[in-house]
């Protein structure tokens, strides 16, 4: 899908993805069966998974040291949208009880339409790069497209369209892999927690209606965490991988005190447990809602070309979405009220998710000396490379990795 960027004009792929998610979510409101509600929930899905190629799309517009705090809103809409999401379909069903239309068909047709109408909006206000932006001047959009030349790696003439040696070397290039094992354990949390906190805090002894209402301020509050730390790492971008293993940190160790005072109950006590869960749970989610904006800027800002940057996001996307497969049966009813193993598995996987990022830093640190060493020894004239006149690394043109 994201490769699709380089082939089909932005505002079309973008506003087609759109509409068809509106289409088939509306549609899903006139399904009489379940094979039919099955099949029309598969091809939301083969639409939602457009969506992915948001943040390659943004690398068009911002430099590299910008791009995390972009990805970072396009991420932070998931814990604003699941903060309200359950408010939002009470008041439709409420509202939906003495009409017409069955309430779960009007839940299915207030999510769904909407889109529809988007999709034409941004059809005709999405631009296709800085030259085709409706709303700036002649001026602006040389100026637009001109900051972005410091970040430039290949020939605008040569960057244009797919390019297959690109993609091999990205499919042979382990750091697009380290980094979706990264996205892999990231999304073992991401795609886990926000499905069952409601369940969670249920089994917290709290009623249905308050556990829905205590499972909102922990995504509001990752939602401003999100957009705090994008920003902050964007005014430190060779701190990339710190960051990403300090939230990942803060994640595991939210994980691993939930676990423990699951193991330890007896001797908190019962609010004392349930205060330690629940606390807990606003550090689990802000860690990795955090960890997976970042891990995306990271990928997208170690390849040097365009395709490079499709290809290592679709490895990014092949791999890491095969974290929900082990996230969403962490937390069975048998576990209940503690959820221990689950809470157990994911303190590990964000941990290791610490460790990779680490370690990745590591390897990028080695080629980019590697690179400067290479430049510095570069002969400009007859064997001034060996005496110290070579070209420094901070002047020259070619890439460096981000750290």
């Amino acid at each position: 899908m994201t490769l699709l960027y380089k082939i089909i004009p932005a505002h079309i792929f973008i506003s087609f993805c759109v509409l068809l998610w509106g289409l088939v979510a509306s549609l899903q409101s006139l399904s009489t069966s379940f094979t039919s509600l099955a099949i029309l929930r598969g091809v939301l899905g083969v639409a939602e998974a457009g969506f992915v190629g948001i943040p390659f799309y943004l690398t068009f517009f911002y430099k590299r040291s910008e791009l995390a705090y972009r990805v970072g809103l396009f991420i932070a809409a998931a814990p604003l949208a699941t903060s309200f999401a359950a408010t939002l379909a009470w008041v439709i069903v409420k509202l939906s009880r003495n009409s017409p239309i069955e309430p779960w068909r009007a839940l299915f047709l207030a999510e769904g339409f909407p889109s529809v109408i988007i999709s034409l909006v941004a059809f005709y206000q999405i631009p296709d790069s800085p030259a085709t932006t409706r709303y700036l001047s002649a001026r602006e959009k040389r100026v637009a497209k001109l900051r972005l030349r410091p970040d430039a790696t290949i020939a605008p003439e040569s960057n244009r369209g797919i390019h297959a040696k690109e993609i091999f070397k990205t499919l042979r290039d382990p750091k697009a892999y380290l980094t979706a094992l990264m996205f892999f354990s990231a999304n073992v949390a991401f795609s886990s927690l926000p499905v069952f906190l409601p369940t969670i805090i249920h089994d917290m002894a709290f009623s249905s209606l308050a556990s829905q209402a205590l499972s909102a301020p922990p995504f509001l509050c990752s939602f401003v965490f999100v957009l705090i730390t994008a920003h902050i790492c964007d005014k430190t971008p060779d701190s990339r991988s710190w960051f990403i293993a300090g939230v990942s940190l803060l994640s595991a160790t939210s994980y691993a005190a939930i676990s423990l005072a699951g193991v330890t109950h007896e001797g908190l006590g019962e609010a004392g447990t349930i205060t330690i869960r629940y606390i807990g749970v606003y550090g689990a989610a802000m860690g990795f809602f955090s960890a997976v904006t970042l891990i995306i800027t990271w990928t997208l800002n170690n390849q040097r070309s365009d395709t490079g940057k499709g290809t290592g996001m679709t490895i990014l996307q092949v791999i890491g979405q095969c974290g929900p497969l082990v996230g969403t049966r962490l937390f069975p009813k048998s576990h209940a009220p503690y959820y221990i193993p689950g809470m157990a598995v994911c303190a590990g996987f964000m941990f290791f998710v610490a460790v990779l990022a680490v370690g990745l830093r590591w390897h990028l640190s080695r080629l980019n000396r590697s690179q400067d060493v290479a430049e510095y020894e570069m002969v400009d004239g007859a064997g001034e490379g060996l005496v110290g006149h070579g070209r420094k690394a901070s002047s020259g043109p070619n890439f460096r990795f981000m750290l």
